[in-house]
């Protein structure tokens, strides 16, 4: 006998109540008048009062769902009060609630009253009382507004929401059922891998497979953006990926990322990928005077009434990077940023900046958790990482921006404003140094800080027409101070930057000083980012040695280590140490004059285009000028000390394959990694430093709290840093298998073993 045969499962569509009602009972306007609303933590916090005031027998986080056609409806009801019978919704707010936007109020009912026909389907009750409770941070008041309702009731309304919604959702059943017979069917697009590119490809499939996370070192050149991003392609279908973030620190790395997804759907032209790339707020607004609500910005009025045709577009779109996003955004009349934040939900690839996920109110790892998707995680030149993570869970406030806003705020927030200032005021006269790094954090300087913020929020909540952005970012600043605060660990430090700063009114020296939560270890801010995701793969160039990077980040205890060998062979790069100069601080003036005499000498020997890297644009400057003076015969540019983007792409203009001279830059700068300048355009490099860290009180409070936690203070601040810049930016020599160069590593501490250890296995250091 066979084995009997099954019917196959019917495709359920899986979605939560939350975005179940704001696909379906959202309308009107885009209105962000209602703010602030309170934090995260705030809300967590007043759920938590809200909930301790009821019975003993009140029921908590009551998980409920149910089926409508294909429809899965999932989510938790906030709690039920049995004796009676009431489901409740709590929501946190500040100010007056009576400005509350109507199409709010509205959506809180829809999902209400979702909950109460899953709760009664789920009990066999015959009717409920359902209860919006709002809660008000500033008076910790209650107002409930309550209606009572009979299942069938609920039931019709359920069925109402699911039936406009269904149809939507067998579309989207339809589009993973094609893209997943198609990304099973799918080709590498090319003839045959580079050399490395199978070996970080397959890395990366194993890593999704075994749903762990992945750091792999991969060089320059053999096609990093195709190689990740195509095995988890390949893998979506058979470990369920619902989406792939392709995360860059640069807009060219996300230029990259879109180049490598139309390079694979070349291959596969009847490929059903849908790509988004996201852009920044200030970057994708169309009227950046304009305020985001109905009554003032023409693409807020009627948002969600024009969403649903702009939606149905968009994602007929294959690619939809900011330009195409914009398109569809303004045919419909829709403001494009809050386009973009809706097709999040409904694109299988997006590319955007590692803020989006791993910032701390990240909005692609916010939806990823409520959603409960299934996603792979991509993060290219990874070697950003430490920095900006140590970025995003940092926090500054500087006194003299209290200062001038107590002299214009409004006369309802003065009395807040003052509090924090005598509290700032206090802890600068007792801080007798310059700096100084504190082991708590000052319990009434937080405090005020704290009230500061809520106040101002209350203002604004009441006056909604009112606008002065010089509170606003204040306000924002403080509440971000505030929120890291209440995770203040020995992952951070706080510390206090005084400097004379003018002088008072009574003649005296005025002091200003900054205040910083600055965060020293990332790894318990990114922890949770990666337990998220099914697979995280951390790549780049340079990520060695690989322990520096799992410490610092929280990497899993199972992540997976790669280090993809290089394409290029020795012989490609000819590697010379100047084991006679020495660049340290006190050193520099000294050696100045064999610098020059070196680089004048590589060039009569071997015309054409180089970089040379200096710590500082002091440092650079000087060299500069006695080379022009010694050499005059060589043509030198120099990169400024401010540039935008216009001064970038004309440094860059001078590398052409026919050129000849010497581009100043600052190691660790526009021009130390990221730029691509193949062959006869730049043919050798001079790293006129070790790239080390400034040593100053910051750094070496740096290094006592990494030599605290890992034993490797010296190494984790100065050393690892330090050589990874020089490192990528001799990759700026050899981008190809085809490329010749030099490269003078100018510094006597390069030939030490210890050091060269930390340089690529491929190049030949003689000793």
């Amino acid at each position: 006998m066979g084995n009997p045969v099954t019917a196959p499962e019917t495709p359920r569509y899986t979605v939560a109540v939350r975005a179940l009602c704001e696909f379906t009972a959202k309308a009107g306007d885009l209105d962000l008048r209602f703010t602030p609303s309170p934090t995260a933590q705030e809300g967590v916090a007043g759920h938590s009062v809200v909930t301790s005031r009821r019975d003993d027998d009140y029921e908590r986080e009551i998980t409920l769902s149910g089926m409508f056609g294909p429809l899965h409806v999932r989510g938790r009801a906030d709690g039920y009060d049995p004796k009676r019978n009431q489901l409740e919704e709590i929501k946190t707010f500040r100010g007056d609630l009576d400005r509350m936007p109507s199409n709010h109020r509205a959506l809180h009912w829809a999902q209400l009253k979702v909950y109460g026909h899953l709760l009664c389907a789920a009990r066999g009750l015959a009717g409920l009382r359902l209860a919006l409770v709002y809660y008000d941070i500033g008076t910790q008041k209650e107002t409930h507004l309550v209606e009572e309702h009979d299942a069938a009731a609920l039931r019709a309304g359920f069925e109402a929401q699911c039936a406009s919604f269904v149809t939507w959702a067998e579309g989207e059943l339809a589009h993973r059922a094609a893209r997943d017979e198609a990304l099973q069917a799918l080709r590498f697009p090319h003839a045959e891998f580079r050399p490395g590119q199978r070996e970080l490809a397959e890395a990366m499939f194993k890593a999704s497979a075994r749903s762990c996370a992945l750091l792999a070192q991969a060089p320059t050149g053999i096609g990093k953006s195709v190689g990740s991003l195509f095995p988890l392609l390949k893998a979506a279908p058979a470990h369920g990926l619902d989406k792939i973030f392709f995360l860059a620190a640069k807009t060219s790395g996300r230029r990259m990322a879109l180049d490598a997804v139309e390079n694979i759907k070349a291959g596969a032209p009847l490929l059903p990928l849908r790509t988004l790339e996201l852009a920044a707020r200030n970057t994708a607004c169309e009227h950046p005077d304009k305020s985001c609500h109905g009554e003032s910005c023409p693409l807020a009025r009627g948002f969600y009434d024009r969403l649903p045709a702009a939606r149905a577009a968009a994602v007929r779109q294959p690619m939809l990077d900011r330009a195409g996003v914009r398109e569809v955004a303004l045919a419909h009349g829709v403001c494009p940023y809050y386009l973009q934040s809706e097709l999040v939900r409904w694109a299988d690839v997006i590319v955007g900046d590692y803020n989006y996920y791993f910032d701390v109110s990240a909005m692609l790892y916010s939806l990823t958790v409520m959603n409960e998707w299934k996603v792979g995680v991509l993060a290219d030149e990874a070697h950003n990482m430490v920095s900006r993570a140590r970025k995003m869970y940092s926090a500054e406030l500087e006194h003299t921006g209290l200062r001038l806003l107590r002299k214009t705020a409004p006369a309802a927030l003065k009395k807040a404003l003052d509090r924090v200032h005598r509290q700032w005021s206090a802890l600068e006269k007792d801080q007798g140094d310059d700096y100084h790094a504190y082991d708590a954090l000052p319990e009434k300087l937080v405090n005020a800080l704290q009230t500061a913020a809520s106040d101002i929020g209350d203002y604004m909540a009441e006056n909604p027409a009112w606008f002065d952005a010089d509170v606003l970012e204040f306000y924002f600043a403080v509440l971000h101070f505030t929120r890291l605060a209440e995770s203040f660990g020995d992952h951070s430090v706080f510390d206090v930057t005084k400097a004379n700063h003018g002088t008072g009114n009574g003649g005296g020296t005025r002091v200003n000083s900054v205040l910083c939560l600055r965060n020293i270890v990332p790894a318990p801010f990114l922890q949770p980012r990666f337990a998220a995701a099914r697979s995280v793969a951390l790549f780049s160039a340079t990520l060695s040695p690989w322990n520096y990077y799992s410490d610092t980040l929280g990497m899993p205890a199972n992540t997976a280590w790669v280090d993809v060998a290089s394409p290029f062979q020795a012989a490609q790069l000819t590697v010379h140490i100047a084991g006679h100069i020495s660049t340290r601080y006190q050193h520099r003036d000294r050696s100045l004059a064999p610098i020059a005499t070196l680089m004048g000498g590589q060039y009569d020997r071997m015309p054409g285009n180089y970089l040379a890297f200096f710590s500082s644009f002091d440092y650079m400057d000087k060299a500069a000028d006695l080379f022009q003076r010694e050499h005059p015969h060589v043509t030198v540019w120099r990169q400024p000390r401010r540039m935008d983007e216009a001064a970038r792409d004309a440094f860059l203009a001078r590398f052409t394959e026919t050129g000849q001279g010497i581009g100043f830059a600052v190691l660790g700068g526009a021009f130390g990694e990221g730029i691509d300048l193949p062959g006869a355009r730049l043919i050798g490099a001079f790293i006129a430093t070790l790239g080390l860290p400034q040593l100053n009180p910051v750094n070496e409070r740096i290094r006592e709290r990494m030599q605290a936690i890992f034993g490797a203070g010296y190494d984790y601040t100065y050393l690892y840093p330090g050589l990874q810049k020089v490192v990528q930016a001799a990759g700026r020599v050899i981008r190809t298998t085809t490329d010749t160069g030099t490269v003078h590593l100018i510094d006597d501490r390069f030939a030490r073993p210890d050091i060269r250890a930390l340089l690529p296995a491929w190049w030949h250091v003689p000793r």
